[in-house]
């Protein structure tokens, strides 16, 4: 069978162009299809994204707090903004001596946010309190974790609070 010929200019240019837009919407068409089926097969409750969070050399780090005071992350966990963490170090040696804390006073609740003193170790708090980073409130489920003693790791996945080297 034979296709019929296209004569005039105008459906030579204009029949090609609509044969691709319509292989694109369907083509696109099928992709949404895939994207929902799998989105309607996902768990509700599963948690998007990294669960450790990389921070960077232990050596750069280690001298930026010593330097400018401890590190203020935004929130690294929830969409909330409320559970925001401190980065300290502590000790001459960059691969131990790392705590995180979370960016409020251990005695007040997640509403009450600090902000860092610039160039220092203390934090102002909702109140107007000066808090120095200890009296900030430490998470069970937060911990750095030092890998090779070259790279630091925030730990999300809810364990303790203690420093993990791995080797």
């Amino acid at each position: 069978m034979a296709f019929p010929r296209l004569r005039s200019p105008l459906a030579r240019a204009v029949v090609p162009v609509l044969g691709g837009i319509v292989f694109f919407a369907l083509f696109f068409g099928g992709l949404w299809l895939v994207a929902a089926a799998i989105n309607h097969r996902a768990d509700p409750g599963s948690a998007i994204g990294n669960r450790v969070f990389e921070v960077g050399k232990v050596s750069a780090m280690a001298k930026a707090i010593a330097s400018d005071g401890p590190l203020l992350l935004p929130d690294l966990k929830s969409p909330d903004g409320l559970r925001s963490i401190v980065l300290n170090h502590e000790g001459s040696d960059p691969a131990t001596g790392w705590q995180v804390y979370y960016a409020f006073p251990a005695d007040r609740d997640a509403s009450c946010l600090v902000t860092h003193v610039q160039g220092t170790s203390r934090f102002t708090d909702c109140d107007k309190r000066t808090l120095q980073v200890t009296q900030l409130m430490a998470p069970p489920e937060v911990r750095p974790i030092v890998e090779n003693k070259k790279t630091l790791y925030i730990d999300l996945r809810g364990l303790t609070t203690s420093v993990t080297t791995v080797p």
